[in-house]
């Protein structure tokens, strides 16, 4: 028999070792990450379908991977030796960036995984909640 080991979770809702992982960045890219976090807990929370998200860590960076198998997974992370810049990351092998791509040609993309952001710029909230979404529903099409 085995015995799943428990998470151990912070006031807020965020589990210990994503937490850390959230604190171990400057504060500017910090305040950006945490801000796409919560866009997408509330994206999930208004889509039928998708029900809890689990938060996690994959390749050490904040993922988001719904429980109920809807979507695909959605990381979040600074993008390496770029301070100011960050990103969503998402399966390579999905067709979502090529589909973000169309519908929105005006974000930054990095290949076939990421929707690269700047900390400078805000925040395109509009285009990004779309975009989760659709990953979110990735796997219901």
């Amino acid at each position: 028999m085995t015995t799943k080991r428990k998470r151990k979770v912070k006031e807020g809702g965020i589990p210990e070792e994503v937490d850390a992982v959230f604190r171990a960045y400057p504060p500017l890219l910090r305040t950006r990450l945490m801000q796409l976090r919560k866009l997408i807990l509330a994206t999930a929370r208004k889509m039928d379908g998708v029900g809890e998200l689990e938060e996690t860590l994959r390749w050490g960076q904040p993922s988001f991977i719904s429980k109920s198998k809807s979507g695909s997974t959605i990381r979040i992370d600074g993008v390496k030796n770029e301070p100011a810049r960050y990103a969503l990351y998402f399966i390579c092998h999905t067709d979502l960036i090529a589909r973000f791509r169309e519908l929105y040609p005006e974000l930054e993309y990095g290949g076939s995984r990421s929707i690269l952001l700047d900390t400078r710029k805000p925040i395109p909230e509009d285009a990004l909640r779309h975009c989760v979404a659709l990953a979110l529903t990735y796997h219901l099409r």
